[in-house]
């Protein structure tokens, strides 16, 4: 066992989201893959494992914890201009090559991210919450890892949260399942979905399957969340006009009232051969959006160079409501109800009920 696996194994706690199957085995709930985890082995995330026939999962720690504006996540429906403090573990349950964040979420997977040791620190819920309240935050977001694989953590942190009036909220893959869901449900607020392509070979090339993604994606809005979507366009993988109409007609068809963000790629981890994403590519992908009748597209990771498509518009009569630059709010003009103060359009979101913003 690497030194890794022994300090993550002795942060644990026997979790909930499992049930037990014959011969002693598991069946973990926690994620799409819905692991069958025999005695003394490891889930595909490798972070929840089967000790003595009880699951132990992740517990009283972070790797990541720090106060971001809440674009950066990105969702831009949700509080504009406030602060989110964003807390995450270690482990995915995907194996993404251009993983921005792969020293977290490769840990136990590649041993280059062994180094993510050091990140680690113990901590509490209730020190977490503290550290929002000290921060002005009024969101605590679960991210820089796949949140789903640690729930039993995050649901506990949401707890705090909750109690001091705070939203919640996760940035996830969207491999998710009906029991998940519904833990979380009482405390989620919003979900950020990575809708990585359009074709399930890619996605199984990443260690998943489109139509879990899919149905994550539907599972999160019928049970009430706010869901914003990111398709990171990669040239070569994602970036063909039919696979982008296919992901802008699926969205509009749960909901024209989506935010998709389609955001640039730029060369990390694994993936080195593609080309950075240019502006036009995204610009095209943002219209492309637009004209499969999606009410809100957004172009990021380019700041400055995508025009309209950093701020966020009134679909009725073309107002800017919320000028952007990067992760910076510079105007604010929704109503206190969530309208636009020309036409009086209802914009769909989690607003600020006073107006302005902080």
């Amino acid at each position: 066992m690497s030194p890794l696996a022994q300090i993550l194994d002795s942060l644990t706690i026997q979790g909930e989201l499992y049930e037990k199957v014959e011969d002693g085995s598991l069946r973990c709930f926690a994620c799409g893959h819905r692991c069958l985890i025999r005695e003394g082995k490891r889930g595909i995330c490798q972070v929840r494992f089967n000790q003595k026939g009880a699951l132990q999962v992740p517990w009283g720690y972070v790797a990541g914890l720090q106060s971001d504006p809440i674009e950066k996540k990105p969702f831009s429906h949700v509080l504009p201009g406030t602060t989110a403090l964003t807390f995450g573990m270690l482990g995915c349950d995907y194996h993404c090559a251009f993983c921005q964040n792969w020293l977290t979420s490769q840990a136990l997977r590649d041993p280059a991210s062994d180094i993510s040791a050091q990140f680690i620190r113990k901590i509490s819920p209730q020190e977490i919450i503290g550290q929002a309240i000290r921060a002005r935050a009024s969101v605590v977001v679960s991210s820089y890892n796949e949140p789903l694989i640690t729930s039993e953590w995050a649901a506990a942190v949401f707890k705090e949260a909750k109690r001091a009036g705070l939203k919640c909220a996760y940035v996830s893959n969207g491999n998710n399942t009906p029991e998940v869901m519904e833990y979380l449900s009482p405390y989620l607020d919003a979900y950020k979905v990575d809708l990585k392509s359009m074709n399930d070979k890619n996605y199984r090339s990443l260690g998943g399957t489109l139509q879990n993604t899919l149905d994550g994606i539907k599972r999160a809005r019928d049970l009430g969340m706010w869901v914003e979507v990111v398709t990171l366009v990669i040239p070569g993988f994602n970036d063909s006009n039919d696979e982008l109409w296919e992901a802008a007609r699926f969205l509009a068809g749960l909901s024209p009232d989506i935010p998709w963000h389609v955001t640039a790629f730029h060369k990390d981890y694994k993936m080195i051969a593609p080309d950075n994403t240019d502006p036009q590519t995204l610009i095209r992908a943002a219209e492309i959006g637009r004209e499969a009748g999606l009410r809100y597209v957004y172009a990021g990771n380019l700041p400055g160079h995508v025009g309209e498509y950093e701020s966020t518009h009134c679909p009725k009569c073309n107002t800017l409501l919320v000028k952007r630059s990067g992760y910076t709010i510079e105007k604010y003009r929704l109503t206190s109800e969530g309208k636009c103060p020309k036409c009086g359009e209802k914009i769909a979101g989690l607003w600020h009920s006073q107006g302005g913003h902080p």
